[in-house]
């Protein structure tokens, strides 16, 4: 019992020394995307579906008006 309580004492000492290493100052560090990427890339979906929303508002009141031509 007091060698597995060494043991667990031990491997905490251990771990709570362990350093994490630094990055290499040699290896360039890779750019992160602007906030203007990370806008764009939001923003260019919702600018496509605003295009179509005009299209389909039109192809919506050709529909109602046809079933109204049609006596509905």
């Amino acid at each position: 019992m007091s060698r597995s309580l060494v043991l667990i004492a031990t491997l905490l000492v251990l771990c709570a020394c362990n350093k994490p290493t630094p990055p290499d100052p040699e290896r360039p560090v890779e750019p992160q995307a602007r906030a203007t990427e990370l806008r764009d890339a939001i923003q260019e979906p919702l600018d496509k579906a605003k295009a179509v929303e005009g299209d389909m508002q039109k192809a919506a009141d050709a529909q109602r008006a046809a079933i109204e031509a049609a006596g509905g």
